[in-house]
């Protein structure tokens, strides 16, 4: 049976997740799905697997992988390392990720404020996108060392156990917010309800404060804020804005007292470019309504 188009399948979801829930699905390309399935299996800290181990790891069988790698590579998609006999990504991977950067125009724009604050407070400042469960970097800026935690565009981390994931998660309308919860809860239901009061609480903070804060929840000698940017309804994308620093560099106080409200500072700027730019984002169209009242 074919999905209706009154149950899409959730944006953010695996391949690895889309094929298992379509094996019914008469218009889904299977093949197509598998590989997308193998592209997705290569990590930071997996980089080079061989057809066996992504076999183990996707559960494709031995033989369908061997044809979907070697046709990945002869597309320019894997590279294949006849040393190792495994593979690696290859360049024309990246080209993919492009159209979909260069269209977030603001980030050239914001980059230079994002170094000015990453170097006054040797930290990090980073925009995130909303991806289902997870926040992936757009744009990032950092002085010299920040610690263990180096944000790189491309880069997931969860939405659930970060400031930069409840700030997105604030720019949501409500019926995509309860969605986003019930996603979080179904992937990992342990983690839910670890983070669900924190999180819920980030949303609150993001409401009345501008901003939210992290007290190394994800990475526990990194305390972050994130203040929420926009949300594209046109698109479906959000966007926030995260500051983090090493523990050891912070004062008392001064988290919530200076760099988060800088922060909400910072992104007050970046949307009043956008605004400058182009249509008005959902989120635009909330402050405006607000001010008027």
């Amino acid at each position: 049976m074919a999905r209706t188009a009154s149950k899409p399948p959730p944006p953010s979801s695996s391949a690895a997740a889309v094929l298992a829930e379509s094996a019914d699905d008469a218009a889904f390309a299977t093949t197509l799905a598998k590989g997308l399935v193998v592209l997705e299996t290569f990590k930071a800290g997996t980089t080079l697997l061989g057809n066996m181990e992504l076999s183990r790891l996707t559960g494709i069988p031995r033989p369908t992988v061997a044809r979907l790698t070697h046709t990945l590579a002869e597309l320019g998609y894997l590279r294949y390392d006849s040393e190792r006999a495994k593979y690696r990504l290859g360049a024309r991977a990246l080209r993919m990720a492009h159209p979909l950067l260069a269209d977030m125009q603001f980030r050239q724009v914001a980059r230079p404020m994002m170094q000015e604050l990453a170097q006054s407070v040797r930290g990090t400042v980073s925009v995130g996108l909303l991806d289902g469960t997870s926040m992936i970097y757009v744009e990032t800026a950092r002085s010299g060392d920040v610690g263990p935690h180096v944000p790189d565009v491309g880069m997931p981390i969860p939405v659930v156990m970060t400031a930069m994931g409840r700030a997105a998660a604030a720019t949501l309308p409500p019926p995509e917010a309860a969605l986003l919860e019930a996603r979080i809860a179904n992937e990992d239901a342990e983690l839910w309800s670890a983070f669900r009061d924190r999180y819920r609480a980030g949303l609150v903070q993001c409401a009345s404060r501008g901003f939210c804060t992290c007290w190394g929840e994800y990475i526990a000698s990194i305390h972050a804020v994130a203040a929420p940017l926009f949300h594209a309804s046109e698109t479906k994308q959000s966007f926030s804005i995260n500051c983090g620093i090493p523990a050891f560099r912070l004062q008392p106080g001064q988290l919530e007292g200076e760099i988060g409200p800088r922060i909400a500072a910072l992104a007050d700027s970046i949307r009043t470019i956008v605004d400058a730019a182009g249509p008005a984002t959902e989120t635009q169209k909330q402050n405006k309504t607000r001010a008027r009242k």
